[in-house]
C-alpha cells in the first residue's frame, strides 16, 4: 500500500531532470562494474579476500 502511494505522489510530483539523470548514471556505473567482474576482467588488487572464521 506504501508503494501506491508513493506512486502517486511520484505522478503528481515527478522528479527533477537531473536526479533522473543522476539515478541512470548510478545505474550505468553498477552496470558496468558488474559487466567488467564477469567477463573476468576486474584487477585482483581490487577483490577482498575472504577470512575463515
Amino acid at each position: 500500500m506504501r508503494w501506491l502511494v508513493r506512486m502517486s505522489q511520484w505522478a503528481r510530483h515527478p522528479p527533477s531532470e537531473n536526479r533522473v539523470i543522476l539515478v541512470l548514471a548510478i545505474i550505468a556505473l553498477f552496470l558496468a562494474i558488474f559487466g567488467v567482474e564477469w567477463l573476468g576482467l576486474w584487477p585482483d588488487w581490487a577483490t577482498t579476500q575472504k577470512m575463515r572464521r
